[in-house]
């Protein structure tokens, strides 16, 4: 448990805190809220936020891992430089953040919406992003190899350049998205053209 916080913490609203570069161990909130709060720099193993809401609060360079942020919102956040391992985010809302550059190694998504977000050339590689809402979200260039997309919205989802070879994409609609020279493997590509209203004829 956290030194800082070595209680769990419930209904509290953090303003303006200034947090840089401190160890939260593993901390548990459930329904706080965060706003103009300073997490640069710092690091949680283990923590769980269930609820909360974070409102510009600085992730810039701050490390998680196996930390939770079940549905949980953020709003105008910076992760910049920030890294995210083993992180469950299920159910999370993310508007108007800055994701980029960010490094996701792995972690349970499910579910998350991140409409219009601006994820271009981040690598989202063996994420699990199942039932996840990427609505007119911009993922040019980004990694999606082994990914679990299996019921994710790609309305105008733009993928220009993106490598979706060996994602899961059972109930995607990708003729929904907006694909240029996206990398498909062979599965993925019988499925674009089946969408298209191709007869594939796989013993060929």
């Amino acid at each position: 448990m956290s030194e800082l916080f070595p209680d769990p913490v419930e209904g509290r609203d953090f303003r303006g805190d200034d947090w840089y570069a401190d160890d939260l161990g593993a901390a548990r909130f459930a329904d706080c809220t965060f706003t103009d709060v300073d997490l640069s720099e710092a690091t949680t193993k283990g923590a769980v936020f269930e609820g909360c809401t974070f409102a510009g609060v600085r992730f810039n360079a701050s490390t998680h891992v196996s930390t939770s942020f079940v549905a949980s919102t953020f709003r105008r956040c910076n992760f910049f430089d920030a890294t995210l391992e083993g992180c469950k985010l299920s159910g999370a809302v993310f508007a108007e953040c800055t994701m980029r550059p960010i490094r996701v190694v792995g972690g349970q998504w499910g579910g998350v919406t991140a409409r219009g977000a601006a994820w271009t050339n981040v690598d989202l590689s063996d994420l699990d992003l199942r039932e996840a809402d990427l609505s007119m979200a911009d993922l040019t260039g980004a990694v999606l190899r082994g990914a679990r997309l299996d019921g994710a919205t790609l309305r105008d989802t733009v993928l220009h350049r993106a490598d979706l070879r060996g994602a899961s994409l059972d109930r995607v609609d990708l003729s929904a998205a907006r694909l240029r020279d996206t990398r498909l493997d062979l599965q993925g590509a019988v499925m674009l053209a089946e969408l298209h209203g191709a007869d594939v004829d796989a013993t060929l």
